[in-house]
């Protein structure tokens, strides 16, 4: 397997990338990465900018075909699976899902409230609601927000929206903080860097679900 790691966790939230790994390493998944991973192409195509994205697209064609590629974000799950031809592409949601129902991780359950923010790529874009909740409530109690999956509200950050207009992303962003705050959680779970980029504040803990597994599954390193 091929952990394709995306740009904001390999470059800007790299503790994603380190929480992703340890749960590869300790589910015995025998995966690899790229020293010169590129980006998937996914914010210039939401930007409008095809013919870069479609000469990036040929360019990581040759590179990931015939992998079995991980993803963290899922705006490059969307990309590599929707905008690429051949790839063969799971998010890390789905394959943590498939290692815990196979017995591959141990985690311990605990009596702790968390709550879930659906990403608009993952969620309403490819249908991946289920699998991220099944990790959750492997290790703690699932408390659901006013808005979610298809009626999620959006983090704010995706299409371009952070880079180009960043007061309606933060205003966006407080919306969503708000309705975590509201169902009395501590913890508030994701599955992409970009949203937890976005909803970072200091009323409520944001992490990634790696993060949140390493964190508060109680896995030890081998």
């Amino acid at each position: 397997m091929l952990y394709f790691r995306g740009c904001t966790a390999r470059e800007k939230l790299t503790n994603i990338q380190s929480a992703t790994e340890k749960l590869l390493r300790l589910a015995g998944v025998d995966y690899h990465i790229l020293d010169d991973e590129k980006c998937c192409g996914s914010v210039l195509i939401r930007t409008g900018f095809l013919k870069e994205a479609k000469e990036q697209i040929k360019k990581n064609t040759e590179i990931l075909k015939g992998e079995t590629i991980i993803t963290s974000c899922a705006g490059c799950y969307k990309t590599l699976t929707e905008d690429y031809d051949g790839l063969n592409v799971i998010h890390i949601s789905q394959l943590l899902d498939k290692l815990i129902k196979e017995g591959k991780l141990d985690l311990s359950k605990i009596e702790f409230d968390v709550t879930y923010h659906d990403p608009c790529h993952l969620g309403r874009h490819c249908d991946v609601f289920d699998e991220p909740r099944s990790v959750i409530k492997s290790v703690a109690n699932l408390v659901e927000m006013k808005n979610i999956r298809e009626n999620s509200l959006c983090c704010g950050a995706g299409g371009g929206v952070k880079s180009a207009y960043p007061e309606i992303a933060n205003q966006i962003s407080k919306l969503r903080i708000a309705q975590a705050v509201e169902t009395g959680c501590k913890t508030l779970v994701t599955s992409c860097p970009f949203c937890k980029l976005n909803l970072k504040n200091d009323d409520i803990e944001v992490l990634d679900l790696t993060e949140f597994l390493v964190s508060y599954g109680g896995l030890n390193e081998e």
